[in-house]
């Protein structure tokens, strides 16, 4: 019977070990870029959910002064009057360079009064535009 000489295989068990940190090291990038991202998800959510206590409180202070609604109207950029200065301060506060606009129009035909209220934000310099707008309805 003939004997086949055994070959040494030197370096394979370096060679796997070596492969497995490169595949090991593209899942751990994965998973680093994945947290970034769910971390600036997080981080729109509260700005809109922000920006939805922002316009539904300030729909309760209206509603609470129907008899003064059309000091609420706010242009973009403009500068809050006494009615709507502390809601104003509160939700820029909240949210980081908010624009708020607020429009009050009278709808005497239909006996109430419209309410328009958008925020808008930008939560990085070179991001889209977020905006959060609200309609609502007063009754006079």
């Amino acid at each position: 019977m003939k004997t086949i000489p055994h070959r040494r295989q030197g370096g394979i068990a370096l060679l796997e070990a070596m492969l497995a940190i490169v595949i090991l090291g593209i899942g751990l990038l994965g998973t680093v870029g994945l947290q970034a991202r769910a971390y600036s998800a997080l981080s729109d959510a509260d700005a809109r959910a922000e920006a939805t206590l922002a316009t539904e409180k300030l729909i309760g202070i209206i509603n609470a002064d129907v008899p003064n609604i059309a000091q609420y109207n706010l242009a973009e950029s403009g500068t809050p009057n006494s009615s709507l200065k502390d809601w104003a301060a509160e939700t820029r506060k909240n949210i980081p360079g908010a624009i708020l606009i607020v429009q009050v129009q009278d709808q005497a035909a239909q006996n109430r009064y419209l309410v328009d209220i958008t925020i808008r934000w930008q939560r990085k310099a070179k991001s889209e535009t977020n905006r959060h707008r609200v309609i609502s309805y007063i009754a006079r």
